[in-house]
C-alpha cells in the first residue's frame, strides 16, 4: 500500500500519534540491563505498550548506534518486531548524501522488504541527494520525511535565514511540495514526502501547512520539549488528518519502576485522547 494511504489508515483506525523509542540507557527503567539486550527488551515493551493506540514508532538511531553493531543488530530487531505487531516503523536517522552514496543510504534502509516504512532525511545537500529515497518510496511503497523546519532552540540559525521574499524554511516546504506532488496516494491525497516540522514552532507549522497541502507532516517537540495540543493542530487538514504527533520521553520513560511498560501505556492514551479532541 502507498505510504500515505497506509499511514493515513491506520491514523483513522487508532490515534495521529507516533511513539519514539529513544532507548538511552542512562533512563532506562529499573529491571532493565544498561546492555544492547536491555535496549531490545525495552524496545519490545514499549512497543507492545502502545501497539493498540500508536499509529508508528519512531526508533532514534543514535540510541541504538551508539552500542555498535549488537545496537544495529537490535535497531532492525526492534524494526521487524513492531511491523509483526501492525505498527509502522519511521527510521530517525536524518540520512543524506550524493551520488552512489546517497543510492546506498536508500538501498539499506528504504528496499522492498525492509521492516522499515519511512525514513527522515536532510535536505541540505539538495534534490540530488533526495532523489534516490524518493525513487525507492515510489518503488517500494516506503516514505521519507524531510527536515522543513526543526524543534530545536537553534534551528533558526539557517531554517529562518532570508531567501528572497520568504526565508528557507518556507522555500525548502515549496521544494517538498514539488517533489510530493509526483507521488500521490490514490486514497488519502497525501504524498509519500512527507516533512518535519516542529511543534515548538505553531505559526510556522500554520503557514507550511498551506505551503505543503498534499505533504504528511511529522511533528515532533510535543511533550518533553513544550509543544502543546493547540500548538500542533495547525499541521492537520480539517477532517484531522495529514500529520502524526511524536512524543518519546513523555511517553517512553513516564516511569522509571516496574510499571513503566504500565504507565507508558497510560501515556499514549492519555496522549491520543487530547489529540484526537482537537477534531
Amino acid at each position: 500500500m502507498h505510504f500515505a494511504d497506509a499511514l493515513t489508515q491506520r491514523s483513522q483506525n487508532t490515534a495521529p500519534i507516533c511513539v519514539g523509542l529513544d532507548p538511552n540507557l542512562s533512563k532506562l527503567p529499573d529491571g532493565i540491563t544498561k546492555d544492547a539486550a536491555g535496549v531490545l527488551s525495552f524496545s519490545k515493551g514499549i512497543i507492545d505498550a502502545v501497539k493498540d493506540i500508536a499509529v508508528c514508532v519512531k526508533p532514534q538511531m543514535a540510541y541504538y548506534e551508539v552500542l555498535g553493531w549488537e545496537g544495529m543488530k537490535v535497531f532492525w530487531e526492534s524494526c521487524a518486531y513492531a511491523k509483526e505487531q501492525g505498527l509502522l516503523v519511521i527510521a530517525d536517522g536524518k540520512r543524506n548524501d550524493i551520488g552512489s552514496t546517497c543510492d546506498a543510504y536508500a538501498d539499506a534502509y528504504l528496499h522492498e522488504h525492509s521492516p522499515i516504512d519511512a525514513l527522515t532525511v536532510s535536505p541540505y545537500l539538495g534534490s540530488d541527494g533526495i532523489k534516490p529515497f524518493m525513487e525507492r518510496c515510489a518503488k517500494n511503497e516506503k516514505g521519507i520525511f524531510v527536515l522543513v523546519k526543526t524543534s530545536n532552540p537553534s534551528s533558526g540559525e539557517l531554517q529562518d535565514l532570508p531567501c528572497g521574499d520568504e526565508v528557507v524554511h518556507e522555500h525548502m516546504a515549496q521544494l517538498v511540495e514539488s517533489w510530493a506532488t509526483e507521488h500521490l496516494g490514490s486514497a488519502s491525497g497525501f504524498s509519500c514526502i512527507g516533512a518535519v516540522v516542529g511543534a515548538t514552532y505553531p505559526e510556522e507549522l500554520t503557514y507550511l501547512r498551506t505551503l505543503m497541502p498534499h505533504v504528511p507532516i511529522l511533528i515532533p517537540g510535543y511533550g518533553a520539549q513544550g509543544g502543546e495540543a493547540e500548538d500542533v493542530r495547525p499541521g492537520f487538514v480539517p477532517n484531522g488528518t495529514g500529520a502524526i504527533v511524536n512524543s518519546s520521553r513523555g511517553i517512553i520513560f513516564a516511569s522509571s519502576g516496574n510499571d513503566w511498560q504500565e504507565a507508558a501505556s497510560k501515556a499514549a492514551h492519555e496522549m491520543a485522547e487530547v489529540i484526537t479532541g482537537l477534531f
